[in-house]
């Protein structure tokens, strides 16, 4: 077959740099397998090695340092029978560390080929995950500091079934690739070069002591028998196929008519466990049952059972392009947690702003209309607050219906769980 090689764009490598003998050996592999070029993808990120893709008339996508086996990840189950190459430097190696662990946890039809020279030889010589402490590098004595990765050791321990290790400068290189290739799971290739451009200005390394170095290490040359299992993609179009159907999502038509024509906006201030979140969603579908479009977006601490919940919500009849609100038609203060985080807020409402506030609550002053609602005295606990507030605001025909509101409850719950949220909600008419 004729080359794969972009003639428009020929490797351009430091003399003596062996990422243009790897190059070229790739492109060897390629021929001798009889593949199709528009059936190849190349995936690379940062630096010298990730010049690949465009050294290649096939596939290609470049990415972020490190990120490299994440973009092959997502090509690969989206287009199986795509051929899917990965090159890396033992730099973007190091940086998706993380990422390499996840693919040989999956296990998914890729072939990792790593370009390592030792070094970050792009950026200006800094040590690497694989720089051994011996050597005299561009930044100083770190790499004294750290223990350089096995990157076959690493691969293997983490459950990748094939993991080799050899020379840029061997000579069965390109049948190693074409091996690493063809087989069905994901293969890891490390494979030793020389970087002349900045780590052999320092340090003695050719063809040789790399082979002779390689001599010393642990046997890594193809498939791991005890990491043998079938291939990510495959096994989980397997498993995907023998679920039952994922039940459609019910299907909203619009059938009331809902009491203000234009954008209506609500911010809910609470604190963790008053069901803002939900009553948030409640408020969303109450809009869609009235032909409206409808945004939600919730802010709440990390630790959830802590700390306020606040939700954002717009209602409108046309498209919503921006989510932002600054001055809302409707503020429900639940809880002071909430209040406190956004006492910002009231100091922009205005006459037109209704807000709905909890006895026991303190909201800032300002020139916002101020509805208050004796939760206590009504017996109504707070993780009902939320959900008491909607029927408040559905009684004073603002922003929604009592039928658009009771269509949501009907929509969003079931059992008894329904039963008492619409016992609440005509409660709260009364």
């Amino acid at each position: 077959m004729d080359s794969f090689l972009n003639t428009a764009r020929p490797p351009v490598f430091c003399p003596g740099c062996s990422h243009e003998r790897i190059t070229h050996t790739l492109d060897n592999a390629f021929q001798n397998m009889g593949l199709a070029a528009n059936r190849i993808a190349m995936v690379s990120d940062i630096g010298c090695s990730g010049l690949f893709d465009t050294f290649f008339n096939t596939h290609a996508l470049h990415g972020l340092h490190g990120r490299a086996l994440t973009y092959a990840a997502g090509l690969k189950l989206a287009r199986p029978e795509l051929t899917v190459v990965v090159t890396m430097g033992d730099g973007g190696q190091g940086i998706g560390g993380a990422h390499l662990l996840s693919a040989c946890r999956r296990n998914i039809d890729l072939t990792l080929l790593v370009l390592n020279n030792f070094n970050f030889g792009m950026t200006g010589g800094q040590y690497s995950a694989t720089t051994p402490a011996e050597a005299r590098v561009g930044s100083a004595f770190l790499n004294q500091l750290e223990r350089p990765i096995d990157i076959c050791q690493v691969a293997r321990s983490a459950g990748a079934p094939f993991v080799a290790r050899c020379s840029a400068y061997d000579g069965q290189l390109a049948a190693k690739i074409q091996q690493a290739v063809e087989f069905e799971g994901f293969a890891v290739v490390d494979i030793w070069g020389v970087c002349p451009g900045r780590f052999t200005r320092r340090n003695h390394l050719t063809p040789k002591s790399i082979e002779t170095a390689l001599s010393h290490m642990p046997p890594a040359d193809g498939p791991v028998p005890e990491n043998a299992r079938p291939e990510y993609g495959r096994h989980y179009r397997r498993l995907a196929d023998a679920q039952k159907p994922a039940a459609k999502p019910p299907k909203i038509e619009a059938r009331f008519k809902p009491p203000r024509p234009d954008r209506q906006e609500v911010i809910l201030l609470g604190a963790a466990g008053q069901r803002v979140i939900t009553a948030g969603e409640i408020l969303c579908l109450a809009g869609l049952f009235a032909g409206l479009k409808t945004t939600q977006k919730n802010e709440y601490n990390i630790t959830v059972l802590r700390g306020p919940s606040i939700s954002e919500l717009i209602l409108a009849p046309q498209p919503i392009d921006y989510t932002g609100i600054t001055c809302p038609n409707v503020v429900i203060a639940l809880d002071q947690q909430g209040v406190d985080r956004r006492k910002n807020l009231f100091g922009h409402l205005d006459g037109n702003t209704l807000v709905l506030q909890a006895g026991d609550v303190q909201v800032p002053a300002g020139r916002a209309r101020i509805h208050k609602i004796d939760f206590k005295s009504l017996g109504i606990k707070k993780p009902d607050r939320a959900l008491a507030s909607l029927a408040v605001l559905a009684a004073m025909g603002t922003v929604i219906t009592s039928q658009m509101l009771e269509a949501a409850v009907k929509t969003r719950f079931k059992g008894k769980i329904l039963e008492s949220s619409l016992a609440l909600v005509d409660r709260m008419k009364a």
